[in-house]
Protein backbone atom coordinates (compact mmCIF):
# COMPACT_ATOMS: atom_id res chain seq x y z
CA UNK A 1 0.00 0.00 0.00
CA UNK A 2 1.19 3.53 -0.80
CA UNK A 3 -0.51 4.99 2.28
CA UNK A 4 -1.39 3.20 5.50
CA UNK A 5 -3.07 4.83 8.50
CA UNK A 6 -3.47 2.55 11.52
CA UNK A 7 -5.44 3.36 14.69
CA UNK A 8 -4.63 7.07 14.59
CA UNK A 9 -5.95 9.33 17.35
CA UNK A 10 -5.36 13.07 17.57
CA UNK A 11 -6.55 15.28 20.40
CA UNK A 12 -6.56 19.03 20.96
CA UNK A 13 -6.88 19.40 24.71
CA UNK A 14 -10.02 17.49 25.67
CA UNK A 15 -11.35 17.34 22.10
CA UNK A 16 -10.71 14.31 19.89
CA UNK A 17 -10.20 15.43 16.31
CA UNK A 18 -9.49 11.84 15.19
CA UNK A 19 -10.60 8.77 17.10
CA UNK A 20 -8.86 5.44 16.23
CA UNK A 21 -8.94 6.01 12.45
CA UNK A 22 -7.53 3.41 10.03
CA UNK A 23 -7.39 3.41 6.22
CA UNK A 24 -5.27 2.21 3.32
CA UNK A 25 -4.72 3.60 -0.18
CA UNK A 26 -2.91 2.04 -3.10
CA UNK A 27 -1.19 3.61 -6.09
CA UNK A 28 -3.56 4.82 -8.79
CA UNK A 29 -6.44 5.40 -6.34
CA UNK A 30 -8.24 8.72 -5.88
CA UNK A 31 -9.95 8.94 -2.51
CA UNK A 32 -12.41 11.61 -1.41
CA UNK A 33 -12.41 12.40 2.29
CA UNK A 34 -15.82 13.85 3.15
CA UNK A 35 -17.19 15.18 6.39
CA UNK A 36 -18.83 18.19 8.06
CA UNK A 37 -16.69 21.11 9.18
CA UNK A 38 -14.66 20.04 12.20
CA UNK A 39 -14.96 16.32 11.43
CA UNK A 40 -11.19 15.79 11.33
CA UNK A 41 -10.43 15.84 7.58
CA UNK A 42 -7.76 18.54 7.62
CA UNK A 43 -6.19 17.06 10.75
CA UNK A 44 -5.79 13.73 8.97
CA UNK A 45 -4.15 15.42 5.98
CA UNK A 46 -1.77 17.38 8.18
CA UNK A 47 -0.68 14.20 9.98
CA UNK A 48 0.00 12.37 6.71
CA UNK A 49 2.02 15.33 5.40
CA UNK A 50 4.09 15.53 8.65
CA UNK A 51 2.65 18.93 9.56
CA UNK A 52 1.14 17.59 12.81
CA UNK A 53 2.07 14.56 14.95
CA UNK A 54 -0.62 12.12 16.03
CA UNK A 55 -1.13 11.22 19.69
CA UNK A 56 -1.60 7.51 19.01
CA UNK A 57 -1.33 5.14 16.07
CA UNK A 58 1.02 4.97 13.10
CA UNK A 59 1.11 6.30 9.52
CA UNK A 60 3.31 5.03 6.70
CA UNK A 61 3.84 6.58 3.26
CA UNK A 62 5.42 4.12 0.79
CA UNK A 63 6.64 2.15 3.79
CA UNK A 64 8.16 5.15 5.59
CA UNK A 65 6.93 6.22 9.04
CA UNK A 66 5.74 9.85 9.19
CA UNK A 67 7.28 10.36 12.65
CA UNK A 68 10.63 8.57 12.45
CA UNK A 69 11.26 9.24 8.73
CA UNK A 70 9.52 12.57 8.27
CA UNK A 71 12.12 14.04 5.90
CA UNK A 72 11.76 11.10 3.54
CA UNK A 73 7.98 11.27 3.74
CA UNK A 74 8.07 14.97 2.82
CA UNK A 75 9.92 14.01 -0.36
CA UNK A 76 7.12 11.59 -1.25
CA UNK A 77 4.12 13.81 -0.47
CA UNK A 78 2.72 16.83 -2.29
CA UNK A 79 0.36 18.91 -0.15
CA UNK A 80 -2.06 21.72 -0.94
CA UNK A 81 -3.54 22.97 2.36
CA UNK A 82 -6.99 24.52 2.53
CA UNK A 83 -5.78 28.09 3.02
CA UNK A 84 -3.16 27.76 0.23
CA UNK A 85 -0.36 29.88 1.75
CA UNK A 86 1.63 31.64 -1.00
CA UNK A 87 4.26 34.37 -1.19
CA UNK A 88 2.13 37.10 -2.75
CA UNK A 89 5.08 39.35 -3.64
CA UNK A 90 6.73 36.67 -5.77
CA UNK A 91 6.06 36.10 -9.46
CA UNK A 92 4.46 32.80 -10.45
CA UNK A 93 7.49 31.38 -12.21
CA UNK A 94 9.82 32.74 -9.53
CA UNK A 95 7.79 31.08 -6.79
CA UNK A 96 7.70 27.68 -8.53
CA UNK A 97 11.46 27.87 -9.11
CA UNK A 98 11.84 28.65 -5.40
CA UNK A 99 9.76 25.58 -4.44
CA UNK A 100 11.73 23.44 -6.89
CA UNK A 101 14.90 24.63 -5.15
CA UNK A 102 13.52 23.55 -1.78
CA UNK A 103 13.03 20.09 -3.23
CA UNK A 104 16.56 20.16 -4.70
CA UNK A 105 15.50 19.50 -8.28
CA UNK A 106 18.76 21.02 -9.55
CA UNK A 107 19.16 20.89 -13.31
CA UNK A 108 15.59 19.62 -13.70
CA UNK A 109 14.14 22.83 -12.25
CA UNK A 110 13.42 24.70 -15.48
CA UNK A 111 11.84 21.74 -17.31
CA UNK A 112 9.73 20.81 -14.30
CA UNK A 113 8.54 24.40 -13.77
CA UNK A 114 7.65 24.66 -17.46
CA UNK A 115 5.72 21.40 -17.24
CA UNK A 116 3.74 22.46 -14.17
CA UNK A 117 2.89 25.86 -15.66
CA UNK A 118 1.58 24.11 -18.76
CA UNK A 119 -0.36 21.38 -16.92
CA UNK A 120 -2.08 23.74 -14.49
CA UNK A 121 -3.01 26.35 -17.11
CA UNK A 122 -0.75 29.09 -15.75
CA UNK A 123 0.93 30.00 -19.06
CA UNK A 124 -0.84 33.38 -19.48
CA UNK A 125 -0.23 34.29 -15.81
CA UNK A 126 3.32 33.02 -15.31
CA UNK A 127 4.96 36.46 -15.33
CA UNK A 128 2.47 38.06 -12.91
CA UNK A 129 2.88 38.49 -9.18
CA UNK A 130 0.87 35.94 -7.21
CA UNK A 131 -0.81 38.78 -5.31
CA UNK A 132 -2.28 40.04 -8.60
CA UNK A 133 -3.91 36.70 -9.46
CA UNK A 134 -7.54 35.76 -8.98
CA UNK A 135 -8.37 33.17 -6.33
CA UNK A 136 -8.79 30.53 -9.01
CA UNK A 137 -5.33 31.10 -10.44
CA UNK A 138 -3.84 31.10 -6.95
CA UNK A 139 -5.35 27.63 -6.50
CA UNK A 140 -3.59 26.56 -9.69
CA UNK A 141 -0.28 27.85 -8.32
CA UNK A 142 -0.91 25.85 -5.14
CA UNK A 143 -1.56 22.67 -7.11
CA UNK A 144 1.55 23.30 -9.24
CA UNK A 145 3.77 23.61 -6.14
CA UNK A 146 2.27 20.42 -4.71
CA UNK A 147 3.13 18.49 -7.88
CA UNK A 148 6.46 20.04 -8.83
CA UNK A 149 8.66 17.41 -7.16
CA UNK A 150 6.64 14.53 -8.69
CA UNK A 151 5.39 13.09 -5.38
CA UNK A 152 4.03 9.56 -4.94
CA UNK A 153 1.14 10.82 -2.79
CA UNK A 154 -0.83 13.99 -3.53
CA UNK A 155 -2.93 15.53 -0.74
CA UNK A 156 -5.41 18.23 -1.76
CA UNK A 157 -7.54 20.06 0.80
CA UNK A 158 -10.45 21.74 -1.05
CA UNK A 159 -8.44 21.96 -4.32
CA UNK A 160 -11.18 23.53 -6.46
CA UNK A 161 -12.25 26.22 -4.02
CA UNK A 162 -12.86 29.50 -5.87
CA UNK A 163 -12.66 28.09 -9.39
CA UNK A 164 -15.18 29.00 -12.07
CA UNK A 165 -16.97 26.20 -14.01
CA UNK A 166 -14.46 26.19 -16.86
CA UNK A 167 -11.51 26.05 -14.48
CA UNK A 168 -13.23 23.25 -12.54
CA UNK A 169 -13.23 21.02 -15.62
CA UNK A 170 -9.52 21.62 -16.25
CA UNK A 171 -8.45 20.96 -12.65
CA UNK A 172 -10.65 17.87 -12.35
CA UNK A 173 -9.06 16.45 -15.49
CA UNK A 174 -5.62 17.22 -14.06
CA UNK A 175 -6.50 15.40 -10.82
CA UNK A 176 -7.88 12.39 -12.73
CA UNK A 177 -4.78 12.20 -14.94
CA UNK A 178 -2.52 12.55 -11.89
CA UNK A 179 -4.44 9.78 -10.14
CA UNK A 180 -3.49 7.25 -12.83
CA UNK A 181 0.07 7.16 -11.54
CA UNK A 182 -0.14 8.49 -7.97
CA UNK A 183 -2.18 8.10 -4.82
CA UNK A 184 -4.50 11.10 -4.44
CA UNK A 185 -6.33 12.05 -1.24
CA UNK A 186 -8.62 15.05 -1.50
CA UNK A 187 -11.27 16.70 0.63
CA UNK A 188 -14.17 18.58 -0.89
CA UNK A 189 -17.71 19.74 -0.17
CA UNK A 190 -18.67 19.51 -3.85
CA UNK A 191 -20.48 16.20 -4.33
CA UNK A 192 -20.40 16.46 -8.13
CA UNK A 193 -16.62 16.56 -7.84
CA UNK A 194 -16.62 13.30 -5.93
CA UNK A 195 -18.71 11.59 -8.59
CA UNK A 196 -16.63 13.04 -11.43
CA UNK A 197 -13.14 12.39 -10.05
CA UNK A 198 -12.95 9.90 -7.17
CA UNK A 199 -12.74 6.10 -7.16
CA UNK A 200 -13.56 5.76 -3.47
CA UNK A 201 -15.18 7.76 -0.69
CA UNK A 202 -14.56 7.85 3.05
CA UNK A 203 -17.00 9.81 5.19
CA UNK A 204 -15.68 10.95 8.55
CA UNK A 205 -17.86 12.37 11.32
CA UNK A 206 -16.77 13.48 14.80
CA UNK A 207 -13.32 12.00 14.23
CA UNK A 208 -14.56 8.52 13.23
CA UNK A 209 -14.96 6.87 9.83
CA UNK A 210 -18.67 6.20 9.29
CA UNK A 211 -18.47 5.01 5.67
CA UNK A 212 -15.82 3.63 3.31
CA UNK A 213 -16.91 2.43 -0.14
CA UNK A 214 -16.25 2.76 -3.87
CA UNK A 215 -17.97 5.87 -5.18
CA UNK A 216 -20.49 3.93 -7.28
CA UNK A 217 -21.52 1.82 -4.26
CA UNK A 218 -21.90 4.59 -1.70
CA UNK A 219 -25.60 5.02 -2.42
CA UNK A 220 -26.17 1.41 -1.30
CA UNK A 221 -24.70 1.81 2.19
CA UNK A 222 -27.95 2.60 3.99
CA UNK A 223 -30.31 0.09 2.41
CA UNK A 224 -32.79 0.45 5.27
CA UNK A 225 -32.90 4.20 4.69
CA UNK A 226 -35.21 5.51 2.00
CA UNK A 227 -35.74 8.89 0.42
CA UNK A 228 -39.29 9.93 -0.46
CA UNK A 229 -40.01 12.87 -2.73
CA UNK A 230 -43.39 14.54 -2.15
CA UNK A 231 -45.19 17.51 -3.62
CA UNK A 232 -48.25 19.19 -2.09
CA UNK A 233 -50.94 21.30 -3.71
CA UNK A 234 -50.18 24.25 -1.42
CA UNK A 235 -47.33 25.39 0.81
CA UNK A 236 -47.46 23.79 4.27
CA UNK A 237 -45.28 23.46 7.36
CA UNK A 238 -43.38 20.40 6.18
CA UNK A 239 -41.29 20.28 9.37
CA UNK A 240 -44.34 18.69 11.00
CA UNK A 241 -43.54 15.48 9.09
CA UNK A 242 -40.69 14.88 11.55
CA UNK A 243 -43.37 13.90 14.08
CA UNK A 244 -43.89 10.67 12.13
CA UNK A 245 -41.76 7.85 13.65
CA UNK A 246 -38.95 6.83 11.29
CA UNK A 247 -38.50 10.20 9.55
CA UNK A 248 -35.01 11.60 10.07
CA UNK A 249 -35.07 14.84 8.13
CA UNK A 250 -37.13 16.91 5.71
CA UNK A 251 -35.39 18.91 3.00
CA UNK A 252 -37.67 21.45 1.35
CA UNK A 253 -37.54 21.70 -2.46
CA UNK A 254 -39.16 24.98 -3.40
CA UNK A 255 -42.45 26.09 -1.79
CA UNK A 256 -44.53 22.93 -2.04
CA UNK A 257 -42.13 19.96 -2.44
CA UNK A 258 -39.69 18.16 -0.15
CA UNK A 259 -37.31 15.23 0.09
CA UNK A 260 -38.06 13.15 3.17
CA UNK A 261 -35.21 11.11 4.66
CA UNK A 262 -36.41 8.02 6.52
CA UNK A 263 -34.86 5.28 8.60
CA UNK A 264 -37.28 2.43 8.70
CA UNK A 265 -37.71 -1.04 7.20
CA UNK A 266 -41.35 -0.07 6.72
CA UNK A 267 -42.57 1.89 3.70
CA UNK A 268 -43.64 5.17 5.32
CA UNK A 269 -45.62 6.52 2.38
CA UNK A 270 -48.86 5.27 3.94
CA UNK A 271 -48.08 7.01 7.24
CA UNK A 272 -47.23 10.21 5.36
CA UNK A 273 -50.49 9.99 3.40
CA UNK A 274 -52.59 9.54 6.58
CA UNK A 275 -50.71 12.40 8.27
CA UNK A 276 -51.44 14.64 5.28
CA UNK A 277 -55.12 13.74 5.30
CA UNK A 278 -55.42 14.46 9.04
CA UNK A 279 -53.86 17.91 8.43
CA UNK A 280 -55.95 18.56 5.30
CA UNK A 281 -52.94 18.57 3.01
CA UNK A 282 -53.46 17.58 -0.63
CA UNK A 283 -50.64 15.43 -2.02
CA UNK A 284 -50.20 15.77 -5.78
CA UNK A 285 -47.13 13.47 -6.10
CA UNK A 286 -45.12 11.07 -3.94
CA UNK A 287 -42.40 8.57 -4.90
CA UNK A 288 -39.26 6.81 -3.69
CA UNK A 289 -35.93 8.18 -4.98
CA UNK A 290 -32.48 6.65 -5.40
CA UNK A 291 -30.09 8.18 -2.91
CA UNK A 292 -27.40 10.54 -4.13
CA UNK A 293 -23.97 10.83 -2.47
CA UNK A 294 -25.16 14.08 -0.91
CA UNK A 295 -28.19 12.36 0.60
CA UNK A 296 -26.12 9.50 2.00
CA UNK A 297 -23.68 12.04 3.42
CA UNK A 298 -26.49 13.91 5.16
CA UNK A 299 -27.91 10.74 6.65
CA UNK A 300 -24.57 9.49 7.97
CA UNK A 301 -23.62 12.85 9.50
CA UNK A 302 -27.10 13.90 10.62
CA UNK A 303 -27.35 15.02 14.25
CA UNK A 304 -30.66 14.53 16.01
Amino acid sequence: MTLTVKNVTKTYGQQKALDDVSLELKQGEILALLGPNGAGKSTMMKIISCYLPQNQGEVWVCGHNVVTESLRVRELVGYLPENNPLYLDMYVREYLEFVAGLHKLGKNTKSRVDQMIEQTGLVPEQHKKIGALSKGYRQRVGIAQALIHDPKVLILDEPTSGLDPNQLVDIRELIKETGKHKTVLLSTHIMQEVEAVCDRVIIINKGKIVADAPTHELQLLNKSNKVIWMELEKEQNLELLKNIPGILDVQREGRTAARIFTQSEKDLRGDIFRFAVSNQWVIVAMRHEDQSIEQVFRQLTFEV
